[in-house]
């Protein structure tokens, strides 16, 4: 019998990961794929002759449910991602998601992971909000399991998390490119792994660029529209001001457009800003925020196939991996070259 080419290796011949495959070819609606990554996804899937069907065959007996454990669902506009995305990869293999918010009490995962098992589910998928180590606790050993959005020091199971320093690289070469060399770095606390990486790409690209880092125009600490702000504005009213921003998230970028806006500074007549994360907000400001997109529902659905493929003759070594996948570009109207 002819081997029929699989979504993998479409997505190892394009240069994406599975999920993004998995995005382009069964047509989602409202993806966050850019026109050339569909195009390269779709010639490659020309070339090895792939044809659609179902790839992920769940063993006789298996409830076609997967439970998803997510650690909080209030703090950030983040969670409903996770969800659909699982949701929405999970529906195209007509299986259910069932959601469990455990808040990471033990004795509520304890009781869901009971009702999973006794229902012979697929598996479970352990998330959490902010990316970051975690020690996954013994009682998830009891089904198939993927790390989303976190990972383990060693890797017991598969994970996925964001390529948060090409990220980081990225978005401060953008502003790079549009000419600016006195650039800005409003970065988050020093706890939140997403933050050092982010300053990682910053200084990467700077170093790259042969741009040295002015320590004083590195600002560090915080994540609200607030801490944007006040950091912003001290920055801002330098006699020496920087002629570019980049801010760890999209709620820092806001409030530095407040802070510029007070002090009689166009955007980006005046200073360039650049975000990230891409919250809905980010493309109504005045200018349009450029940004990068953080992909979680590309991760979510990635985890899924990885319960799913977990069922297939895949090499388990293999499977045990930690897997970045890349934020998008985004560009609006708030970057453009420095005055003078």
């Amino acid at each position: 019998m002819e081997k029929r080419a699989t979504m993998l290796e479409v997505g190892e011949l394009a240069g994406v990961s599975q999920a993004t495959v998995s995005l382009v070819l069964n047509g989602v609606p409202n993806a966050r794929v850019s026109k050339a990554t569909r195009r390269r996804v779709l010639d490659a899937a020309e070339t090895l002759g792939y044809r659609r069907g179902k790839a992920h065959p769940v063993p006789e007996g298996r409830k076609r449910v997967i439970g998803l454990f997510i650690d909080e669902v209030s703090t950030t506009p983040f969670a409903a991602q996770f969800i659909e995305g699982a949701r929405d990869e999970a529906a195209l293999q007509d299986v259910s998601v069932a959601t469990f918010c455990t808040r990471s009490d033990p004795a509520l995962e304890q009781a869901a992971i009971d009702l999973l098992v006794s229902q012979k589910t697929i598996g479970l998928i352990y998330t959490s909000l902010i990316t970051r180590q975690v020690i996954v606790p013994d009682m998830f050993a009891e089904l198939p399991l993927v790390l989303l959005n976190c990972y383990e020091r060693k890797l017991r199971y598969p994970s996925v998390v964001p390529g948060d320093i090409a990220g980081g690289y990225v978005a401060t070469e953008a502003l790079l490119r549009a000419g600016h060399r006195r650039i800005a770095h409003l970065a988050g606390e020093s706890f939140i792994e997403a933050s050092v990486d982010r300053e990682k790409g910053f200084r990467q690209a700077m170093t790259d660029w042969q741009v040295e880092v002015d320590e004083t125009l590195v600002s560090l600490g915080g994540w609200t529209l607030r801490h944007g702000r006040e950091r912003a504005l001290a920055l801002l009213s330098l006699p020496h001001r920087p002629t570019a921003v980049f801010c760890f998230n999209d709620r820092m970028a806001i409030g530095c457009y407040q802070a510029a806006q007070s002090l009689g500074l166009r955007i980006p007549q005046d200073v360039s800003i650049m975000g990230f994360d891409d919250e809905d907000l980010s493309g109504f400001l005045d200018p349009g925020l450029s940004t990068m997109v953080l992909p979680h529902d590309e991760m979510a659905r990635w985890a899924v196939a990885q319960l799913l493929d977990g069922y297939d003759a895949t090499d388990q070594d293999e499977r045990m991996r930690k897997i970045k996948i890349e934020c998008e570009f985004v560009e609006r109207q708030s970057i453009g070259p420095p005055r003078g």
